[in-house]
């Protein structure tokens, strides 16, 4: 079946569904409203299921690749609950230490997708560690909607120190240099952005249509910053001024880029969001900033 792609879809249903995949509505009114876009027999609930991810579809590298060995690990939690859990990938046969990526998940935990990306940076010889927010709650619950409905349950405020302490993890792990740079989609690329702030040896950050940080706090990053945006995403770029603003009155080092005609998620190839020509580019550009940063 031919692959369907965001310019099959109303503008107005795409803006519908990232308020859906936000939290903004729940499924109901998303399908009362997307009834209006249902017609020539496709119901509302035919075109949720269309916009929604399609992960064995869509993977890149196998779960069996043998250049790569991958695990779930665990790691101490700051907020007493024990343990956290993350996806761990790295090339099967490396020698020496390897530089580390943090990779970081949208609002529904580490789903296939999020795994699919941390093995894409370990066949590039990183060392690619992907933590589960939701693992105080579960972890991923191999479903979407409910993944959806889990996330905002979290308390983000010890969700934030979970990731500083996945950082700091991987970063201590024996197979990396200590240099980790930190990537992330959507939520994942406002964390991003958060980390920044925080972590002052990070060693470079890759923000996917993520959300601005907290601008007092832009003057603590010390690392540098690779911005990807979608011109479609109102949403996120808002921010973006009063942001840019901020990190050239602190003197970050940072390069934005705009992709024209690109909706929120576009990296995301297991949706219809996905723009191949934009991603391509989006993921080499991240590759070429953590060779120069991170290595």
């Amino acid at each position: 079946m031919e692959r369907r792609t965001a310019h099959d879809f109303d503008q107005d249903l795409l803006i519908l569904f990232d308020a859906y995949v936000h939290g903004v509505i729940d499924r109901r009114s998303f399908l009362d409203q997307a009834s209006r876009f249902a017609v020539g027999g496709v119901t509302a609930a035919m075109l949720l299921d269309q916009l929604s991810p399609k992960f064995v579809e869509r993977t890149v590298v196998a779960k069996d690749d043998a250049r790569l060995a991958a695990e779930y690990v665990e790691y101490d939690s700051p907020n007493g609950y024990g343990k956290m859990r993350g996806y761990l990938a790295r090339p099967d046969k490396a020698t020496g230490k390897l530089p580390a990526i943090l990779v970081i998940h949208e609002n529904r935990g580490l789903n296939p997708h999020i795994e699919d990306v941390a093995r894409r940076f370990a066949v590039e010889n990183f060392v690619a560690f992907a933590p589960d927010a939701l693992f105080p709650l579960g972890g991923y619950p191999g479903d979407e909607d409910k993944a959806r409905e889990l996330f905002p349950k979290l308390d983000q405020a010890k969700t934030r120190e979970d990731f500083v302490a996945a950082y700091n993890f991987l970063k201590a792990r024996p197979e990396t240099t200590g240099k980790v740079g930190a990537v992330g989609f959507c939520y994942g690329g406002g964390m991003v952005n958060y980390l920044a702030t925080r972590l002052p040896d990070l060693a470079g950050g890759v923000a996917f249509y993520g959300s601005a940080p907290n601008l007092e706090d832009v003057p603590k990053i010390k690392a540098p910053l690779l911005i990807q945006s979608a011109e479609v995403d109102e949403r996120i770029n808002s921010s973006w001024p009063g942001y840019e603003q901020a990190l050239k009155a602190a003197n970050v080092r940072y390069e934005r880029f705009l992709y024209p005609g690109t909706q929120h998620g576009f990296h995301n190839d297991t949706t219809p969001r996905y723009d191949a020509a934009a991603a391509k580019l989006a993921w080499e550009r991240t590759l070429a900033f953590f060779n120069a940063n991170v290595r």
